[in-house]
């Protein structure tokens, strides 16, 4: 698979229901991970929300989704970002080394519970980038 581009949108405990609507309007196939399905003991509150979802549209769009994490307030407007993913590490990483240059990482580049090697961060001009890199 080749690297993707995608938007990535936060809600404040809608997200299901949003990919839900998204998925009636572009077709295609819905994948929902709540807090809870990871097991490790999700904040209280969050078992039933969405850590992370994902739309892949028959026509070849894809719209990542989740709720506000724990401890973070939503803000819309300020409540996307762009999300790169998939299987190629060194190119992945070499987006993230410059992303993060001059910008401020909330979650460094590393291992995350779900398998992947999962990072965030602001750039300098205060855009929010998501770096996902798959296990092959």
């Amino acid at each position: 698979m080749a690297s993707r581009l995608n938007p990535y949108i936060t809600y404040s405990g809608e997200a299901k229901q949003a990919l839900e609507f998204y998925k009636e309007v572009l077709g295609g196939t819905l994948s929902l991970n709540t807090y809870g399905d990871f097991g490790a003991e999700a904040p209280p509150g969050y078992s039933d929300k969405i850590m992370h979802g994902m739309l892949e549209s028959t026509g070849g769009f894809t719209l990542m989704a989740a709720d506000n994490p724990p401890g973070s307030e939503h803000t819309p407007g300020n409540n996307f970002a762009v999300s790169l993913s998939g299987v190629d590490a060194a190119e992945l990483r070499g987006y993230w080394d410059k992303l993060s240059a001059g910008g401020t990482v909330s979650v460094p580049l590393e291992k995350q519970m779900w398998g992947d090697v999962f990072g965030m961060c602001t750039d300098q001009f205060g855009i929010t980038w998501m770096v996902n890199i798959s296990e092959q």
